[in-house]
């Protein structure tokens, strides 16, 4: 169905808004943790800690399963893989109305789920991104990262309602459905590189055919042990790490049972983690603009000082209603939430060449186990001194480190990575 479009619109632009469509038809589960944290208490008994948990190991395996996803993409292709993804999604999500114990949550809600989503994460991003498009490829990252705030903006004030008004589980059925229906729209429109349609990438004047790609885990391993041998990995994993912690593991998982804490509605408190999304939309597209003009390693210092410097901040923000000080936290740290993908995704391919798309994954894997970390220890945190205040104040101070590390990334710069060609780009920016 390409085809009779080819000569309106590049397929590239067709894709990237299939892609667009799967992201937030996967986001849909990503957003639902916060708003159920209090119904299953509340239902089953079970602790903060142990819901949590189930979150960390969701968090956990969405990013290590990036790096092998994005193989697979090269090994069976990106359609095979992601409407794969989407159903297990929907399982995983459908299937919690049946659980009776927090094992069986964990299993759902972690594992499936987990991997489900884990398989349609930034690696996948950043494979459509590296295929199709030559020219635009920093813009296209920022739009694509900014699919999952726009799920969470679609998805949370629906679920905080339907929570309200039914019950938990008619809202995991909702995200079961979102997620499946996404699935034919993926097989019709989606298509694993240009080459297959005989064109080349957007921007490119030649068509490349795509290498040939050996076993999934072989390459997605390897990738990681030479990637491991240089500087410029640790210090994108470490900083990429920090981000996962303070955005997905910590805001993203208990603003909304922090802000109940202090009397807020839990349908007030989505409403705001949506806005959160909403804001993200706009910083992550101009983030992808900004990529593509400035120097990545600025742009990443700069997001995590601001980032760290707003949570430190939260803590005396809360209240019973929406005060304007809490507006203003929503539309920074909205702006700031995703923000960073962009510019790390143009320094894995500049540092890695084309095994960027395999290595970000990998990067991505530290963001969800740091993410992972965040979740439990916050809760745990909340169980013994009653509070989230702590959590904050690290998660600001850890922030503040991930610009420092950023930075790093200025020391003896054409030694940190791979010889590649990608490392003759421009001075200052990643190849484009």
């Amino acid at each position: 169905m390409l085809f009779p479009v080819r000569r309106l619109v590049h397929p590239a632009w067709i894709v990237a808004a299939v892609a667009f469509v799967a992201l937030i038809g996967a986001a849909g589960f990503r957003a639902t943790p916060s708003v159920l944290i209090h119904p299953l208490h509340a239902e089953f008994g079970w602790p903060l800690a142990t819901i949590s948990a189930a979150v960390s190991v969701n968090l956990l395996l969405f990013g290590l399963t990036a790096p092998f996803a994005a193989a697979l993409m090269d090994r069976f292709g990106i359609r095979r893989v992601v409407a794969a993804a989407l159903v297990l999604v929907s399982l995983g999500s459908g299937l919690t109305v049946f659980m009776r114990t927090s094992a069986e949550l964990i299993l759902l809600w972690g594992v499936l789920v987990g991997v489900g989503a884990g398989s349609m994460a930034l690696a996948f991003v950043a494979t459509v991104t590296g295929r199709w498009f030559v020219k635009r490829r920093g813009l296209v990252t920022g739009v694509l990262t900014a699919a999952g705030a726009t799920g969470q903006l679609v998805f949370l004030p629906l679920l905080a309602y339907l929570v309200e008004q039914s019950s938990w589980r008619t809202a995991s059925l909702v995200v079961a459905g979102a997620a499946l229906a996404v699935v034919p729209l993926v097989l019709w429109l989606l298509r694993d590189h240009p080459s297959d349609l005989g064109i080349p990438a957007y921007g490119a004047t030649e068509v490349v055919p795509p290498a040939p790609a050996g076993g999934a885990a072989r390459r997605a391993l390897s990738a990681l042990r030479d990637a491991s041998k240089t500087r410029a990995f640790w210090l994108l994993a470490g900083g990429f790490a920090i981000c996962g912690a303070t955005t997905n593991g910590l805001v993203g998982t208990h603003f909304i049972p922090a802000a109940h804490d202090h009397g807020m509605t839990e349908t007030t408190a989505a409403s705001l983690l949506a806005l959160i999304g909403l804001f993200d939309i706009a910083g992550t597209i101009a983030s992808g603009w900004l990529t593509d003009r400035f120097d990545s390693r600025v742009l990443l210092g700069a997001y995590y000082a601001l980032r760290g410097g707003s949570l430190l901040l939260l803590p005396a923000l809360f209240g019973d209603a929406v005060r304007p000080s809490m507006v203003v936290f929503i539309l920074f740290y909205g702006l700031d939430w995703v923000a960073t993908v962009p510019p790390t995704v143009a320094l894995c391919r500049e540092y890695f060449g084309d095994r960027g798309a395999v290595v970000f994954g990998w990067v991505f894997a530290s963001h969800q186990v740091g993410a992972a970390l965040a979740a439990s220890a916050a809760g745990i945190v909340r169980d013994r001194l009653g509070n989230y205040d702590l959590a904050w104040y690290v998660a600001g101070l850890l922030a503040i480190g991930a610009a420092g590390l950023s930075l790093m990334l200025f020391r003896r710069r054409g030694a940190l990575g791979f010889a590649t060609p990608a490392m003759a780009g421009a001075p200052g920016s990643a190849p484009r």
